[in-house]
């Protein structure tokens, strides 16, 4: 192969892919690296996913026509590096996946920046840009740790620019080098590594990048298999090992070095100056605090014990959408006891595979938190659009799902009041037919669930469905933001609110009191079962006041209690 002297458009648009290409065989070894510190999900996931979102937005990048020559013809389009970069730099940021994924975003956002004004980049403009891009994604971080993704790219970056005046090879040789070394020496920056015995899983990511980058000028292998040879051997058993220690020091939140509970993820439209102010607040909120982007759109990422609060101050700031919550104890856990299958799926990846087979009527459903959306797909859903309380989904996701969705009729369930109108008007816009069946909250999505047939058609499901949910009683248990007037008496921002279909029906000081109260309206003589899917902002201890409220007042029912995740919502309640 030609060592090249410049990198092209075309040139980058084939790193981008290779980059996706080798992150995908790398995942499983890259997962196995990350537990502690920073336990955001699986870092070779996140990154994956973040350069599969890349990959996207190239496939839909346009391209230049080449310009004429005299009288002859126009020669075929070319490959335009404006937009090969803006493609690399929105895409990035609007599928970065995890702590690891938004850096990473930031790193390709500030490298592109260095390289959308020119036709190509030789080896000074090379050196600049992976400057530029370490610069960023600090600048991105509220509080940096050394002996991460920040460290190795740094280190790489400087090296470049040391061999600044080299040829474009030489240039990132020099920043290979200087990457794997720093990749190496990151257990001595963060002891929890060193006594995993590990190397950082996102700066091992980043190597790869640099790697792709010398197979795509220089035609240099990829690495195959391990990112380096220290971590070839058996770095699952390791990290599996340090999530055991990590649990059996307390990573519980509550001490002990096990770090916030749950990530918190969006989309947020605002200005900057707005978003700094939310930075601020999450830092007394939380850890590992990431927000990329500009131009009034914004990928944050914060680990925190608070969901609701961090949520609310994104509101605060602005408009946040697609909001992921994920409970990373629960992730350590699991992988103290997973077996050793190799890129393992999410929860969503494992829901589309399970239910891609062609139905009579597909049921898309909106609703926030990984547990409820496990509980979803469980029942039939096959898609789940991120969105509720405080995070209205547009006409256009859900007309994406709908279109995605493998059903010849679609039952759309809005789940929120506010989503209703929304949903509503999607039947206007596809050539599927849709029928909106307008819960209004998660728990009547449940109960419709039960009734759902995928071989009917859409007017057979809603009707049964309908009845199902009318045969339910359901409510949930959240938190004010503001001060009120409401029938069930005033309320005071912090107020614990029992609402139901019909609006708030109790208004306490405490979430314990909020959910009996509720429940005592809701729960008959004739009821059996009662289903209480926790959600951020609930505990074990308010939880286990709740049920023993049932014990003692409604004995003859039944209680279930499901984990939801849902951001805002301490309980989502079931009668039936």
């Amino acid at each position: 192969m030609e060592v090249l002297d410049r990198l092209g458009a075309e040139h980058l648009r084939s790193v981008v892919v290779a980059y996706r290409d080798a992150l995908r065989a790398h995942q499983a070894a890259l997962n196995s690296l990350n537990v502690y510190p920073v336990p955001d999900g699986d870092t070779g996931t996140n990154m994956a996913l973040t350069l599969e979102s890349v990959v996207a937005e190239l496939d839909g990048a346009p391209a230049a026509p080449a310009p004429r020559s005299g009288t002859q013809p126009a020669r075929p389009e070319r490959i335009d590096m404006g937009e090969i970069c803006r493609a690399i730099s929105h895409g990035s940021l609007m599928g970065a996946r995890g702590n690891s994924g938004v850096i990473l975003s930031q790193l390709l956002r500030g490298l592109t920046d260095g390289m959308k004004d020119v036709d190509s980049v030789d080896g000074p403009r090379l050196a600049d840009a992976l400057d530029a891009a370490s610069q960023a994604a600090y600048r991105a971080v509220l509080r940096p740790v050394e002996g991460t993704i920040l460290t190795v790219a740094r280190e790489a970056a400087e090296a470049a620019v040391a061999r600044r005046d080299g040829e474009l090879v030489e240039v990132l040789d020099a920043a290979a080098e200087a990457g794997r070394a720093a990749l190496e020496r990151t257990p001595e920056l963060l002891a929890v590594l060193a006594e995993a015995g590990v190397v950082d899983a996102g700066g091992a990511g980043f190597v790869l990048l640099l790697d792709v980058l010398l197979h795509v000028t220089a035609g240099r292998p990829v690495p195959e298999q391990a990112v380096t040879e220290e971590t070839a051997e058996a770095p699952a058993f390791l990290s599996r090992q340090a999530a055991h220690d990590v649990a059996e020091r307390g990573g519980n939140g509550e001490g002990g070095g096990g770090g916030p509970r749950y990530e918190v993820m969006f989309l947020l439209d605002g200005p900057e100056d707005a978003v700094e102010g939310m930075k601020q607040v999450w830092g007394d909120l939380g850890d590992s605090i990431v927000v990329v982007g500009g131009d009034g759109t914004w990928n944050c990422h914060v680990h925190t014990d608070d969901i609701g609060a961090a949520i609310e101050a994104g509101v605060e700031a602005g408009r946040p959408y697609r909001i992921r919550v994920t409970d990373l104890h629960e992730q350590v856990e699991e992988l103290c006891h997973r077996d050793d299958h190799p890129s393992p799926p999410t929860a969503g990846e494992a829901g589309r595979r399970q239910v891609e087979a062609p139905v009579a009527t597909a049921v898309v459903a909106v609703a926030a938190g990984e547990g409820v959306e496990r509980i979803l797909r469980s029942l039939g859903v096959q898609r789940v659009v991120t969105g509720g309380q405080s995070a209205n989904p547009s006409t256009a996701e859900l007309l994406a799902a709908v279109d995605g969705a493998p059903g010849k009729e679609v039952v759309l369930l809005p789940n929120n009041k506010n989503v209703v109108p929304v949903a509503e008007q999607v039947t206007g816009v596809t050539s599927r037919p849709v029928r909106v069946l307008p819960t209004v909250n998660v728990s009547q999505a449940f109960a419709a669930l039960l009734a759902y047939d995928a071989d009917a058609d859409a007017e057979a499901n809603v009707r049964a469905m309908t009845e199902a949910v009318a045969g339910v009683s359901t409510g949930e248990v959240t938190q004010a933001v503001r001060e009120a007037t409401t029938a069930a008496g005033p309320v005071r921002k912090g107020d614990w609110l029992g609402v139901t279909a019909q609006g708030i029906a109790v208004v306490e000081p405490d979430p314990a009191d909020a959910a009996c109260a509720l429940l005592d309206r809701l729960v008959s003589d004739g009821h059996e079962i009662v289903t209480l899917v926790e959600g951020g902002p609930a505990t074990a201890e308010t939880t286990r006041r709740i049920t023993e409220w049932l014990g003692a007042n409604r004995p003859g029912v039944e209680v279930e209690v499901h984990p939801g995740g849902q951001p805002l919502s301490a309980y989502l309640l079931s009668c039936e």
